[in-house]
């Protein structure tokens, strides 16, 4: 058998599992006792907001990331259906009305975000867009390609505050030096597709799209409402040990939450930040750098329990909660996949005192339930009506969470 078939064959393989699972979670259904099993902070409640018992819902498999038009409808990914779709909810009594498709046969979509009136949609190899042109949308047309591929192959693209486009480019490896420079970065465009990165290159030399290195899987990102800084979670290595030659320990590295400055390096995949004392980085005794090479890089802002996959992040400035709640963010931990205790299957609250982020809390708890999840959180986004809207890819659900104004 050649190569090529293999591969092939492999790849087959891959699909036909990842449909299954995707069919069997579409099969299930989660009743209010699950509901009830999430716990949250007094005053707060959560519902469903979209499931495949919405009208056109076997169309929401496998929902990821969340944005909102210009009129407050919301958005979002669907990986396991290759498509985008829109949630409306014209009755606004929180249930979205139906799923409709806005682009289909994507590849692998994943980041979503307006710009005007046109959606860009993240496709693993590149950027593409589509626009509503008399109330229908056009096919998806390329507007950044070549993308680099596999490995952590899921892009985000969001548009900032300051008008320029920000892309994750996760890595290809677990622990690797990657040959790809746009591998393990943050990336910056303009709105007209063009690179912007962190150096402005001269002459006959290519601009650079790169603005930040050492990232391995920075998957979600926000900027502070007051600041305009940029932060961003990130998904650290498997299998490390403290010690050279030493046993994984499940509680390494720590995930982090970056603050993301042009030209930074953070890191991976020589080094992580230290779980306890903010502003050190520690060096992986198993893959070391050159000398002094950690003492370069940029440590996290705050941590997060090992493995427990931080995706999505959301600042609660528009929200109707209560106002403790305002200057602080909400982020999605995906959860952990080789844990021997799972962690994760959660939201947490990032405190910020000073427009620094201080402390993490649990917020939303109880997709893990003896030891299995029947949930995995990715996204967070505000939506118009001051509710947190959170995507789930494991139990095909759009949750709305809101508070109960006294």
């Amino acid at each position: 058998m050649n190569q090529a078939l293999k591969l092939s064959i492999f790849k087959s393989k891959i699909h036909i599992g990842l449909m299954a699972g995707l069919i069997l979670f579409a099969m299930q259904s989660v009743s209010a006792a699950d509901l009830a099993d999430i716990k949250l902070p007094s005053g707060f409640k959560i519902e469903v907001f979209a499931d495949m018992n919405t009208k056109n819902g076997e169309q929401l498999s496998g929902p990821r990331m969340m944005a909102l038009d210009a009129k407050g409808n919301l958005y979002v990914s669907a990986v396991g259906s290759h498509r985008v779709v829109m949630l409306p909810d014209h009755n606004h009594d929180g249930v979205a009305d139906e799923v409709l498709t806005i682009a289909q046969g994507l590849n692998a979509p994943h980041g979503i975000t307006f710009v005007g009136d046109a959606l860009l949609i993240a496709n693993q190899d590149g950027v593409v867009k589509v626009s509503q042109v008399q109330g229908s949308w056009t096919k998806p047309q390329a507007f950044i390609p070549n993308l680099p591929t596999g490995g952590h192959t899921l892009k985000n693209i969001k548009l900032g505050p300051d008008g320029f486009l920000y892309i994750n480019v996760g890595s290809s490896c677990n622990v690797c030096v990657e040959n790809e420079p746009m591998r393990a970065t943050i990336l910056r465009y303009t709105i007209e597709g063009k690179p912007a990165g962190a150096l402005t290159t001269l002459g006959r030399h290519q601009q650079s799209a790169i603005l930040a290195r050492g990232l391995r899987n920075s998957q979600g990102f926000a900027w502070h409402p007051l600041t305009g800084v940029m932060f961003a979670t990130n998904n650290g290595a498997d299998n490390r040990s403290g010690k050279l030659g030493g046993a994984v320990n499940d509680e390494l590295p720590p995930e982090h939450l970056n603050k993301i400055e042009a030209g930074k390096h953070y890191g991976w995949p020589h080094c992580w930040g230290g779980s306890k004392e903010i502003g050190t980085q520690v060096e992986d005794p198993n893959f070391k750098g050159v000398a002094g090479f950690c003492e370069t890089t940029q440590a996290p802002a705050i941590s997060f329990k090992a493995h427990t996959t931080p995706i999505g992040i959301s600042f609660l400035d528009k929200t109707n909660w209560p106002l403790a709640y305002k200057a602080d963010a909400i982020v999605a931990l995906h959860g952990s996949w080789n844990r021997k205790q799972p962690a994760g299957y959660q939201l947490v609250r990032v405190k910020f005192k000073a427009n620094e982020p201080i402390e993490v809390e649990d917020f939303a708890t109880g997709w893990l339930q003896n030891q299995q999840a029947w949930g995995r959180p990715v996204d967070v986004a505000v939506g118009a009506d001051g509710a947190l809207y959170v995507s789930d890819d494991q139990a095909n659900i759009i949750y709305r969470v809101s508070y109960k104004i006294k």
